[in-house]
């Protein structure tokens, strides 16, 4: 019940900060209530920064008109599936570098060029080979989501305790089974924590290629919002991804309890 508390307070606190920092970006835009000194023209304020009021406003018309939702559906069509197909080949292949210290060693150098390489240059040359549609735009997401889980499968795989290991196989427990007892628990916990970050990529590659090339989109929204100034429309678009983006990661987070359900919670820790 205490733990409960808190948290209804800690959302309360939430909603409260969020809400006066609309207050406060209202006020410092808004050139009948405080002039921006450090402007020639109030009015320049809102224009860079734009104004609240006309953000959400700009929001609502877009989904009662229903002009957002075959953009908004294109592109969390494309980050479901590039923060999917990302997960899954990070999975395998941080597993099976981890597990095969000799492929391992090979692969290293290649692994870390491919890691340090820009990701955002790929663009043009994945639009060129899976032309303008949703797969140009995955496939830069998968290399975006890709690294993040390769790399904490790989540590979390490495960092199983040799003591957990000598004694499973006193025990008598073959490969497989190492793999499904003690590998995959040790890697899941790195997986969860990597996949609250791959969220966000997800949907950095999925607005970057629509960016670069689309004709759908809230990338391409944005992009046409940009085109004409319309910075109420820029932080518009931007708004509406950000509370999709925690969406998704507050999903990840319900199957990470599901899925976690062995490890202490922080009120339990306190309490040992």
């Amino acid at each position: 019940m205490r733990n409960r508390s808190i948290m209804r307070h800690l959302r309360l606190w939430q909603w409260l900060l969020l809400v006066v920092g609309f207050l406060v970006w209202y006020v410092l835009t808004s050139p009948t209530l405080l002039p921006a000194f450090y402007f020639d023209s109030p009015d320049k304020a809102a224009f860079f920064f734009g104004e609240p009021q006309k953000v959400l406003l700009q929001i609502w018309q877009w989904f009662a008109g229903g002009e957002i939702y075959i953009h908004l559906g294109v592109t969390l069509l494309e980050t479901v599936l590039a923060f999917a197909i990302g997960t899954v080949f990070g999975l395998g292949v941080g597993l099976w570098l981890a597990l095969s210290p000799s492929a391992g060693a090979l692969l290293d150098p290649y692994i870390k060029a491919a890691n340090s390489m820009p990701r955002v240059i790929l663009a043009p040359i994945f639009g060129v080979w899976f032309g303008l549609g949703i797969w140009s735009k995955v496939a830069l997401g998968v290399t975006l989501v890709f690294f993040i889980v390769f790399f904490n499968v790989y540590q979390g795989v490495k960092e199983v305790s040799p003591v957990v290991l000598a004694n499973a196989r006193m025990l008598g427990a073959n490969q497989r089974q190492l793999l499904r007892r003690v590998y995959l628990p040790s890697a899941t916990s790195w997986v969860f924590s990597s996949l609250h970050n791959s969220v966000g990529l997800a949907f950095v590659g999925a607005v970057v290629g629509e960016y670069l090339g689309s004709a759908r989109g809230v990338g391409y929204l944005i992009l046409q919002a940009e085109g004409t100034f319309d910075i109420n429309a820029v932080i518009a678009g931007v708004l509406i991804l950000t509370a999709f983006a925690l969406v998704l990661d507050g999903f990840v987070g319900v199957v990470e309890r599901r899925l976690l359900v062995w490890q202490p919670q922080a009120g339990e820790t306190e309490k040992m």
